[in-house]
């Protein structure tokens, strides 16, 4: 009788166990395309270039003159023209107004997202009814107006002497952004199990630094998803620096934005490389955070 030798077999050593044989690649199921997802997929595509079309526009116009867009509205920026961001930059004190929101904004967020973190560590990790107490009343922030408390905020802040100051501006908006920070990254922390906290406590680790080291990665996408959802009203908000801020130095966008409409209302070129320069943080930040703000809005979806 003749033996057969595989050739895995054959090239291995004597004394050698032969090498595994390698399975076959399982071929990849193909999704099968259904009329609901080509008129999903169609209208999605629809909808993404009718909302980016309008920035489109406002991008190419920002790059021509305001003679070229009267006699071609719809033109290309054909050569680019960059004169009209000059022109708002420095002739029109768009420098200040840009700074002056970016420091307001930047701070009020890392401050309102500083204190939610730490009150929804504590109220997710404890069980205790003066924190469930305490809870409620930081989520009832939610169910107030903000608007109509406008006059004891102003009268507040004139007895402190934060009138047309950016500090004050940046306490109002951290402090109006804590209620619903707190609401989101309470519930990222409830989902975290027990056990970490009690692998942490046996290593030694305190409840700060279980906290720092052990949660606080792990709730990396809410902490993004808060920023971008505080970042962007406080960046677009034009209600509370108009009341609270009378110096013209101090203006954040929004109002510097009205003051530079009423003075360029007839160079379009010029205000639509402001509004360009408006945008541009926004559009940075959901680019740079994409992946984050998905994980966070659905975190908890699948098993």
């Amino acid at each position: 009788m003749t033996a057969t030798i595989s050739p895995s077999t054959a090239d291995a050593a004597p004394g050698e166990r032969p090498p595994a044989r390698r399975r076959p690649a399982a071929p990849r199921r193909r999704q099968k395309v259904t009329a609901g997802g080509v008129a999903s997929s169609t209208f999605l595509w629809l909808y993404a270039a009718i909302s980016i079309a309008p920035l489109l526009l406002m991008l190419s116009n920002s790059l021509r003159t305001t003679q070229d867009m009267a006699k071609h509205p719809l033109g290309l920026p054909l050569p680019p023209n960059f004169t009209s961001y000059q022109k708002a930059w420095i002739t029109a004190s768009f420098d200040t107004y840009f700074f002056n929101s970016i420091f307001v904004t930047v701070a009020s967020v890392l401050l309102s997202t500083a204190v939610s973190l730490l009150a929804a560590y504590a109220f997710a990790r404890t069980k205790s009814k003066l924190f469930a107490t305490l809870e409620g009343l930081f989520l009832s922030g939610l169910m107030l107006p903000v608007y109509l408390a406008i006059l004891p905020l102003f009268f507040m802040l004139d007895a402190a002497g934060l009138i047309s100051n950016l500090g004050g501006l940046i306490l109002v908006y951290g402090a109006l952004g804590i209620p619903f920070s707190t609401f989101v990254l309470a519930s990222f922390f409830r989902q975290l199990p027990i056990e970490l906290d009690e692998a942490a406590r046996l290593d030694g680790a305190g409840p700060f630094m279980t906290f720092w080291r052990v949660h606080l990665p792990l709730v990396r996408p809410a902490i993004a998803t808060v920023i971008v959802f505080r970042f962007v009203p406080v960046w677009n908000d034009f209600f509370y620096p108009l009341i609270l801020i009378r110096d013209q130095s101090a203006y954040t966008l929004p109002v510097g934005i009205t003051r530079f409409f009423g003075e360029y209302q007839t160079d379009w070129a010029t205000l639509f490389a402001g509004l360009t320069l408006a945008t541009i943080p926004l559009v940075v930040l959901f680019l740079l955070a994409t992946k984050q703000i998905v994980s966070g809005l659905t975190a908890g979806m699948s098993k």
